[in-house]
């Protein structure tokens, strides 16, 4: 070979080492020292360059090509070396041909990117995928005698955009949101058998136990579910299941089977070749011991099983198992939403056949009390009557109760009913807002109602209004302890709109979303009272739904609440029922009403003395002193006759601070507590007395609803001599009040000089004369205020006594009983003694509502006599703001200056307002 021949082929790496050493005399293309310049000149630009390069050259498409062309081409190098590309590449002719002969038929260039090529250079009938651009090659005197031709494979990247769209379809199926997990296997079996390019065939086993279950299984149409096992006992399994590999992969081992041709004739890839190989592999669990269960997935006989080709099934079976394990929770979350909905509905059949069943002893006790009642023919006795009463008022609330379980219960189960009638709803409004007017201005607020006359009648349930409107009324009325509530009705062209709004103790906004949840109630949240079911709002809501509309709420704490129930005129133009209305408009009303006055009943403050003329003979416990602690009205005016028909001295609170107070004032032989209370609850205050040494060993015995071994428990561990449930017997209650002091008069006996040293910490000295100096006495929150300098003008020569009150709305009541009760000592005029404490209750009211970030959260009050004059002084410890028009009475300044000379002083750690008035002129 001539230098100029070597020289051709030089700096073309390894092929050109080879071409350099090839005889061309014996290829069509002859002796390199005949080629044409033009030949020349292409192989040199084909050996220098680093892309997959291929010319093809002559009439026999003579093949030469650089080292970058020769990997692609893999065993067919290095024959295919100045060989006709018809035979080397003869398996994928048929798609390049007609590229080739275009090129040099035409002279233009084409591009053709991933064309897929069929190549044997592996051992196998190869699926491959190649960008691929062809070019005319000319000769010196330019005519095409050849191709250049420039190729990259994209192999991986168009299989392996493939796979990842398999992965893909499968991961949205992993939502669980099928029915259940066979749905979900033939789901993701359907997924796979799209794309039998990469799987073949696959079968998903389940693990049950010991037992594995095929769940789905591809290519069911081409019969070759025969050939696995539908199930495979793994205690025994049985050649077919190991020939697949099944027992190993579900103990956790992967398994390649390699003889699938010989059990399985199934045609695959895009050639038609036999599946020969398959993988078993172990569904993740969350159990590595266990999985979930397995798959058996086909191998394409036109890929060879790299670590690629390994990944991607293993990401399969992952994906696999997300699913199921998905759909599994998906559908045990079913079943227990199933198992709750079931035991919810038995709960409502329930609560509705119970209440059914409770209305006809019901009607049975109603009906002969309210005969007693109106009986003019035999009156009852003026005890009789008191005590009838408070078993009519207490059956009616229970009716009551009964009606709102009943109603809601037939609105979860479905079976409440609309019986819309055409209304005044502006009317009707109204009338319901002024049933509860007397109340709302006993508890001190302002009721405002703003209904004008809608612009056309509204077909509505009146008897679900009037319970919508009951429930929005007394809930504000609960809540709302300064300022106003106000009723509206208002329209437009979308709706109408009911709005009871409120300057109440507002809600947080983490109870904003659970306020219309049954049951749910505002922990903490300051009330009038402690009782209710709260399923009160939730009634509301779902009865708004039953006549079409909602209910919309804004709050904010310590500014107010206020509640939307808004109609759409949709829903309010409905055909109205005829016939006559259901009888009993009005009783919810009155109910709820009759409830809340009970809440306004507030204790006098004064002992009730015991009856010498009735009761048992005296005993040694005769005189004894009982404080009662309830929020029930009725339940303290029965616990007050009980108590004082054995010969005891009562005294009747509302709540717990209250007790507190009491017990601090003058030291009982015993408390009787319930444990449901607004402002501190009983196990609340019997943890303060316990954790007081003065008060550690008062006796209390504990009342309470809450019936069963927890709450008895809870109660007695806090320290409570007795737990009593309600209902109760009276002789049993009397029996353990007698033990209770008993046992307490026997512990005094036992130990007296640690008694009486904790009663004398405790009991303060009675209100007497006193010098300038006096001791004060502490009451409130037990803190002491120390005195001050005698007056000037001789006032506190008679008196001077001081008390702490909390900063807080029912201060007032108790600054008015022991204000009375120290006054009166002194024989001051009645007349006098009311103007007062009337004016002293306005000072109290603004210290309240006008403090504003107070250094400490009290109300102190003074009382200082003199000859023929006395001052009372209130002081806070805040900063005074504007009053909000929601929370002015308007009364404040005019009763004070009318009742007395009234001076105030603001500094920057409080305002004193000071009230006096002259003995000798009581008008």
């Amino acid at each position: 070979m001539t230098r100029p021949s070597i020289d051709l082929f030089s700096g073309g790496g390894d092929t050109g080492r080879l071409m350099a050493e090839l005889d061309w005399a014996r290829t069509p293309l002859g002796p390199v020292s005949g080629w044409p310049q033009s030949l020349r000149a292409a192989v040199r630009l084909v050996l220098s360059s680093r892309y997959p390069m291929l010319l093809l050259w002559g009439d026999d498409f003579s093949q030469l090509y650089n080292d970058a062309y020769s990997t692609l081409i893999g065993d067919k190098h290095p024959a295919a070396l100045g060989n006709d590309v018809r035979v080397t590449l003869a398996e994928g002719w048929d798609v390049l041909a007609p590229l080739i002969e275009q090129a040099m038929a035409t002279g233009v260039a084409s591009w053709v990117p991933a064309l897929q090529l069929l190549l044997e250079r592996a051992g196998y009938r190869e699926e491959a995928y190649f960008s691929v651009s062809h070019a005319p090659a000319r000769d010196d005197e330019g005519r095409t005698v050849g191709v250049f031709t420039v190729c990259s494979e994209v192999t991986e990247q168009v299989v392996g955009e493939r796979r990842l769209r398999l992965l893909r379809d499968l991961s949205v199926l992993g939502d669980g949101r099928t029915v259940d997990v066979d749905a979900t296997g033939a789901r993701l079996i359907d997924t796979i058998d799209s794309h039998p390019l990469d799987v073949p065939f696959a079968a998903i086993y389940l693990r049950d136990g010991t037992v594995l279950r095929r769940l789905a299984c591809t290519g069911g149409d081409q019969g070759h579910e025969g050939a696995l096992p539908d199930t495979v006992e793994l205690a025994d399994p049985g050649p077919v299941a190991y020939a697949w590999g099944l027992p190993d992969a579900a103990e956790g081992r992967p398994t390649q089977v390699t003889d699938v041709a010989d059990r399985l004739s199934l045609p695959a890839g895009p050639w038609g070749d036999l599946v020969r190989t398959a993988l078993a592999l172990p569904l993740p669990s969350g159990d590595e011991d266990q999985p979930l269960g397995v798959l058996l997935a086909g191998i394409s006989p036109s890929q060879g099983l790299d670590e690629a080709y390994r990944s991607f099934n293993q990401l399969l079976a992952q994906q696999i198992s997300v699913a199921l394990r998905n759909a599994q929770e998906y559908e045990e979350e079913r079943r227990r939403v199933e198992a709750l909905a079931e035991l919810d509905r038995v709960k409502t059949d329930f609560f509705a056949n119970v209440s059914h069943e409770f209305r006809t002893p019901l009607t049975l006790m109603l009906g002969p009390l309210a005969d007693a009642l109106t009986d003019a023919t035999a009156p009852l006795a003026p005890v009789q009557r008191e005590r009838v009463e408070t078993a009519w008022r207490n059956a009616t609330r229970l009716l009551t109760l009964v009606n709102s379980l009943l109603t809601f219960s037939s609105l979860e189960a479905g079976r409440a009913r609309s019986e819309a009638r055409a209304v005044d709803l502006s009317a009707l409004t109204t009338e319901l807002a002024g049933v509860f007017r007397a109340a709302v201005e006993r508890a001190g607020l302002t009721l405002e109602v703003a209904c004008p006359p809608l612009p056309r009648p509204v077909t509505i349930d009146p008897v679900n209004w009037e319970r919508i409107v009951t429930n929005l009324l007394s809930n504000a009325l609960k809540y709302t302890f300064i300022g106003r509530i106000r009723v509206t009705l208002d329209t437009d062209d979308e709706e109408v709109r009911l709005t009871v709004a409120d300057t109440g103790i507002g809600i947080g906004d983490q109870d904003l979303p659970k306020l219309f949840e049954r049951f749910h109630r505002v922990r903490g949240a300051r009330s009038r009272s402690h009782e209710g079911t709260g399923i009160g709002l939730a009634l509301v809501h779902e009865l708004a739904r039953l006549e079409g509309g909602e209910v919309r709420v804004v709050s904010r704490v310590g500014v107010g609440s206020s509640f939307t129930v808004a109609l759409p005129w949709s829903a309010a133009r409905r055909t109205a029922l005829t016939g006559p209305p259901v009888d009993g408009r009005g009783d919810a009303a009155r109910a709820a009403v009759e409830e809340a006055m009970g809440w306004l009943a507030e204790p006098d403050g004064s002992v009730t003395e015991p009856d010498r003329t009735i009761g048992p003979p005296v005993d040694e416990l005769a005189g004894s002193r009982i404080l009662v602690a309830d929020d029930n009205s009725d339940m303290r005016a029965y616990l007050t006759r009980l108590l004082t028909g054995q010969g005891w001295r009562v005294r009747a609170v509302t709540d717990g601070r209250q007790a507190l107070d009491e017990i601090h004032r003058e030291l009982p032989d015993l408390v009787l507590t319930d444990v449901m209370m607004p402002v501190m609850d009983g196990f609340d205050l019997l943890r303060r007395l316990r954790a007081d040494p003065a008060t550690r060993a008062l006796p209390v015995l504990v009342l309470s609803a809450r019936a069963g071994g927890e709450a008895s428990v809870e109660g007695l561990s806090l320290g409570a001599d007795d737990y009593l449930v309600k209902p109760f017997a009276a002789t049993e209650l009397i029996a353990r009040i007698r033990a209770a002091i008993r046992r307490a008069r026997d512990r005094i006996a036992a130990n007296p000089a640690t008694v009486n040293a904790a009663t004398a910490t405790t009991r303060p000295a009675e209100v007497t004369a006193i010098a300038p100096a006096s001791a004060v006495e502490p009451v409130g929150d037990t803190s002491v205020v120390p005195a001050a300098p005698a007056d000037r003008n001789g006032l506190g020569d008679v008196l001077d006594v001081r008390w702490a009150y909390p900063s807080a709305p029912t201060s007032a009541a108790m600054m008015r009983r022991d204000v009375r009760r120290t006054l009166g000592d002194l024989d001051v005029d009645p007349d006098v003694l009311e103007d007062l404490l009337l004016a002293a209750s306005e000072a109290m009211n603004n210290a309240v509502e006008h403090a504003q970030r107070p250094s400490r959260p009290e109300v102190r009050v003074r009382v200082q006599v003199g000859v023929g004059l006395v001052r009372i002084s209130v002081r806070d410890f805040g900063t005074w703001r504007d009053r909000r028009p929601a929370m002015d009475r308007g009364r404040g300044a005019l009763l004070m200056n009318a009742y007395g000379d009234v001076r105030l002083v603001s500094t920057l750690e409080g305002t004193t307002v000071t009230i006096e008035r002259r003995l000798a002129d009581p008008a």
